[in-house]
């Protein structure tokens, strides 16, 4: 069994003393991906930046304070990579891949956008790069008879059922059409070939979200978004067994304002 789970952990200081410590002591998984570190390495502590029984690769954003994305694994990778060969986004904290025996696993944040901003810009020029890089990835490792997983923080809801109030949020960043068509090429089998793996195991379902906006009483009334994502290639994705959200019990006990999403393959 390979366990693998994906969280935006939305500082990953903060999120230390909130929960996030006690929460890596008790998880399963084999594998842990963390977007939104927001931190460089030395500024973690010891406990948090290279914690007992792990391997940790550490990819923070040149830009202090943004973004930064981590993989924490159980067993030393054979390989690590620090983004995908872009110019413009290999020093911002959006992308690290590692390998493993038969897998190669990478944790994703994907950047937010905001409509009529430069950061929507940005957000479609990764967008552009990015599918480029799925694409040769996949085609890669099925040459080396491997498998591909993409974790992390995409920042679009797919469908409809993918948010809770998708009707009010169709023009705005997540939720635009050009996304979301870009997130369908993504999963297009004769395109990037990718699978949505928990929403393979739960066809029919509203969400099950993983996002939550800290106003108002979006986590009390299940408001919210399911923007985090396990994309696999298929051989892999035919091997999950089950995909939750680990939903914090009550307001208070969040550590994120993202829940763990979690997957266990039958490898």
């Amino acid at each position: 069994m390979l366990t693998v789970t994906s969280v935006n952990v939305n500082g990953l200081r903060a999120a230390a003393k909130k929960g996030f410590v006690e929460w890596l002591a008790g998880t399963s998984a084999d594998v842990l991906c963390l977007q939104e570190v927001r931190a460089e390495p030395q500024q973690l502590p010891e406990y948090v930046r290279t914690p007992d029984g792990w391997h940790v690769v550490h990819a923070p954003a040149a830009a202090k304070g943004r973004a930064g994305v981590s993989l924490y694994t159980r067993r030393e990778p054979d390989r690590v990579r620090v983004g995908f060969g872009s110019a413009e986004f290999d020093a911002s904290g959006r992308y690290v891949e590692v390998d493993l025996p038969g897998v190669t696993v990478a944790s994703l944040y994907l950047p937010s956008g905001e409509v009529g901003t430069e950061r929507q810009d940005e957000k479609v020029r990764f967008m552009g790069e990015f599918l480029a890089h799925l694409k040769d990835l996949r085609e890669r490792s099925a040459a080396d008879g491997r498998e591909v997983l993409v974790c992390g923080d995409w920042n679009i809801a797919h469908q409809p059922a993918d948010l809770k109030n998708w009707r009010a949020n169709q023009k705005n960043s997540g939720f635009l059409p050009e996304e979301r068509e870009w997130l369908t090429r993504v999963l297009d089998e004769t395109d990037g070939g990718y699978v949505d793996v928990v929403r393979a195991l739960h066809p029919e379902v509203a969400g099950p979200y993983t996002w939550w906006s800290y106003r108002g009483r979006a986590f009390d009334n299940d408001s919210g978004w399911r923007i985090d994502y396990h994309c696999s290639t298929p051989g892999l994705a035919a091997k999950a067994v089950k995909g939750f959200v680990e939903r914090a019990a009550t307001h208070d006990e969040r550590w994120s304002d993202h829940a763990p999403v979690t997957v266990v393959y039958d490898l």
